[in-house]
């Protein structure tokens, strides 16, 4: 039997709206057929009673970022960069994920200007020359205040990888950073600044935001829909943010600050995305909604690492053993199913016959999800 041929018997699948003791039958990397009990074939791989749940499908992280740069002052060769994240995101139980790339930091030395690039470049290359373990998207995030974020977004926008954009504004006084306070202590800690500075730097990046956010918002929204992209809201915060998420045609509302806005949003018909790392960690480290609220109101739809790989699996394990969360199947589907519906993908997100077999065999113990296989179409890949 092929190595994209295989019979996977004795697991507990994890359907849309169940949990079965079955088996499923791989050909060509698609799922041919998902049976109740065990097969009796031989070469069937017995998975030992191990849940076999679908592929992860990771939206929004910037887990590549720290590959390029492992330390400060330091850049890393841009393919084995990209092939470390790879390797990760496989070893986490991710086989599709959307790498994001910033467009527009506050920072205009920073890496993720000056090798911005140079990452879109090398995860094309190891996707297409097939040296890539899992599926790799691209997701623009635009910081929409910033001079040059839509020259650059123009120049990547025909990047066939491209699937989803995001729209952001991380200027003073707005979502993330609506309190003054919170923002002062974020950048005073992040690049160092004198109250002096800062002041300077505040008064700077509003005047950007009032510029540009506004026309650049419309002008790439437009540009997204004109090329089927789908987009994302970022750090939505209040009623009024979400209706202008909504004008825009935003099918994710990622992290929402406040449970107002998640419920507008989720209300709306947009996916509620929330970090994976702050289900695992009890909380949101920069003072917003637990994502764990959003679960118990039945508002949040989608989960993504962000800046934690490992912590997406984790997450989905977590809420269903919650008090008040999901049951397993509709976890799981935070993590799957969901995302590839925001996305427009098809294919994959499900144990469904006829579906790419994105899968991943997994064995709890102690109550924590240990990753034992990885497939991505078909092909083991961990």
């Amino acid at each position: 039997m092929g190595a994209n041929n295989q019979i996977l018997t004795n697991a507990r699948l994890v359907l849309e709206d169940d949990i079965v003791h079955g088996s499923l039958v791989i050909k060509d990397g698609m799922i041919m057929a998902v049976e109740r009990g065990l097969s009796t074939l031989p070469g069937a791989i017995d998975c030992a009673g191990d849940l076999l749940i679908p592929g992860l499908i990771e939206l929004h992280t910037d887990n590549m970022e720290k590959y390029f740069q492992p330390r400060p002052k330091v850049s890393w060769p841009p393919r084995s960069a990209a092939l470390a994240h790879d390797a990760q995101m496989a070893a986490s139980g991710i086989t599709t994920v959307f790498d994001a790339v910033s467009i527009g930091d506050v920072d205009d030395h920073s890496m993720r200007q000056n090798a911005l690039h140079q990452m879109v470049e090398a995860l094309t290359e190891i996707n297409r020359n097939g040296m890539a373990r899992v599926d790799h998207r691209l997701h623009l995030r635009c910081e929409v205040c910033h001079p040059d974020t839509l020259a650059r977004f123009q120049s990547l926008a025909d990047t066939p990888e491209l699937g989803l954009v995001s729209l952001m504004d991380h200027s003073p006084g707005q979502r993330q950073f609506a309190s003054f306070d919170a923002y002062r202590v974020y950048y005073k800690g992040k690049h160092g600044f004198d109250d002096a500075s800062l002041d300077a730097f505040i008064e700077r990046q509003q005047g950007f935001s009032t510029q540009y956010s506004s026309a650049y918002r419309k002008a790439i929204s437009q540009a997204c829909h004109e090329r089927g992209l789908a987009l994302a809201s970022h750090d939505d915060a209040t009623v009024e943010h979400v209706a202008e998420s909504l004008e825009y045609g935003t099918k994710v509302a990622e992290f929402p600050t406040t449970l107002e806005a998640a419920k507008a949003s989720h209300k709306n018909g947009m996916a509620v995305m929330m970090g994976a790392p702050n289900v695992v960690r009890g909380g949101s480290h920069s003072g917003n909604i637990a994502a764990s609220e959003l679960v118990r109101h039945g508002v949040l739809d989608i989960l993504s690492s962000d800046y934690y790989p490992a912590a997406l699996l984790d997450a989905v394990f977590q809420i269903a053993a919650m008090e008040g969360g999901y049951d397993l199947p509709r976890a799981v589907a935070c993590a799957s199913r969901n995302p590839a519906k925001a996305v427009g993908f098809d294919d994959r997100g499900r144990i469904s016959e006829g579906l790419r077999a994105d899968l991943i065999r997994v064995r709890e113990v102690d109550g924590h999800p240990l990753v034992q296989r990885v497939w991505c179409a078909g092909k083991q890949v961990h």
